[in-house]
């Protein structure tokens, strides 16, 4: 089994809960021109279209991700494009691998539009990944005050899960550190049908 696909039995979750919360602030806020930074393989571009004029698409070309969706080349801290291009930023799951994370929410502010919008999500609690370019983790007053230090005011700042939902998805990881040594382990077998009751 490929390492996307354990990716995605083991966070099915958190992923289901991002995209929900996600898919609500698009409908409420995502219009005009819309860039993903840090858009890997555009997986919110579905939870986009009729609502945005463009799904423009950035990321780097060293990404841990497939580039194949992606539009402009660039970065968190500069992107090739001139002021109040957007009038909307996504950024999902991205502020956490930035190193100067104010500085590109610095460009973001620089790249959007006037009454234009910035939708982002980011971690308070979640392991290790894409090591090593993994820094960070967010309360909201850390978020508040990264974002309004750098000219935004904040619309909506919510929790998108608690207690149940990050303990069931770090005991979804826990379990699957027993699937070692392939098929012909009994928790081979297991792990994943008992992951996904959990979650």
């Amino acid at each position: 089994m490929s390492s996307k696909m354990n990716l995605l039995q083991k966070n099915w979750l958190v992923n289901s809960v991002a995209e929900e919360a996600l898919s609500i602030a698009i409908r409420r806020y995502a219009r005009g021109r819309l860039v993903d930074i840090g858009c890997g393989d555009k997986p919110y571009e579905k939870l986009t279209r009729g609502l945005v004029a463009n799904h423009v698409g950035l990321d780097h070309k060293n990404s841990f991700h497939d580039t194949s969706q992606v539009d402009i080349f660039g970065s968190a801290y500069s992107v090739p494009t001139d002021d109040g291009e957007f009038e909307t930023v996504l950024c999902s799951a991205v502020l956490e691998h930035l190193e100067e994370p104010g500085e590109a929410i610095r460009e973001m502010f620089r790249i959007l539009s006037d009454g234009g919008y910035l939708i982002l999500t980011a971690p308070l609690f979640w392991h290790l990944h894409e090591e090593p370019r993994d820094f960070y983790r967010y309360t909201e007053h850390g978020l508040r005050y990264l974002l309004e230090n750098n000219g935004f005011e904040v619309a909506e700042l919510l929790p998108l899960s608690g207690f149940c939902v990050t303990f069931g998805q770090e005991l979804v990881y826990a379990l699957w550190r027993f699937r070692k040594g392939g098929p012909v382990n009994p928790l081979w077998w297991l792990v994943p049908p008992l992951g996904a009751l959990i979650q």
